[in-house]
């Protein structure tokens, strides 16, 4: 059970992190500027979109759906075969900052949550 003070349930659970990925990826394909993510990501997006679902829930403090998955995130680690510069993280960025502004309506939680989102996304960097 999620405690009831964390973002993931503050948000809406389950649901609100399923709409806010859903749109994330709709998103991707959508926007050009998230055209250099986009080239990056497999063409199909669906098992892209599910890995996120898992990872938020456990990082918003929901269930730690990913880490019963998948282990430890690793997130830099399970990002190196891919080239990740400025354009693929503020595309990235993009997407996300619109998905959750489209899907999340909760002010102190957005102010939480969205700065550590920016600072994760960054982390990300592996090239120019």
């Amino acid at each position: 059970m999620s405690d009831p003070a964390a973002p993931y349930a503050l948000i809406g659970g389950e649901t609100a992190v399923r709409a806010l990925t859903r749109r994330f990826y709709a998103l991707m394909d959508e926007l050009p500027e998230a055209a250099a993510c986009r080239a990056i990501h497999p063409a199909d997006l669906a098992g892209s979109e599910a890995k996120l679902f898992d990872y938020l829930t456990g990082w918003l403090g929901g269930p730690p759906v990913y880490v019963q998955k998948n282990g430890p995130p690793m997130l830099r680690a399970r990002h190196l075969h891919a080239p990740i510069g400025p354009d693929e993280i503020e595309g990235w960025l993009a997407c996300f900052r619109q998905a959750w502004a489209q899907t999340i309506d909760h002010p102190a939680v957005t102010a939480a949550v969205l700065p550590r989102v920016e600072a994760l996304a960054r982390h990300m960097h592996n090239r120019g």
